[in-house]
C-alpha cells in the first residue's frame, strides 16, 4: 500500500478500508491511542468512515484496554 493512499496503515489494524485511513490522516488521528481522544460520533462522521472501520478501531482500543470517549 502506497502512503499516499493509505496514510499510516501500518498505524492500524488490517481490515480498516483506505477511505476510513484517509478519513483518520485527515482528522489529524496517527495511532490506535489517539482514537481514545474521540467519541464514536465525532468518528462517525468523518466522511469515508464506516461502521465496519468503527468496530474494527472499537476492538483495538479495548485489546489495549482503552475505549473511546464518551460523548
Amino acid at each position: 500500500m502506497a502512503e499516499s493512499t493509505h496514510p499510516n496503515a501500518a498505524a492500524f489494524p488490517p481490515g480498516v478500508s483506505g477511505p476510513a485511513l484517509r478519513a483518520l490522516h485527515g482528522a489529524g488521528v496517527r495511532s490506535v491511542a489517539d482514537l481514545a481522544k474521540w467519541s464514536e460520533h465525532e468518528l462517525a462522521e468523518l466522511h469515508g468512515m464506516g461502521p465496519k472501520a468503527l468496530s474494527i478501531l472499537k476492538a483495538a482500543l479495548k485489546g489495549g484496554g482503552r475505549c473511546l470517549r464518551a460523548s
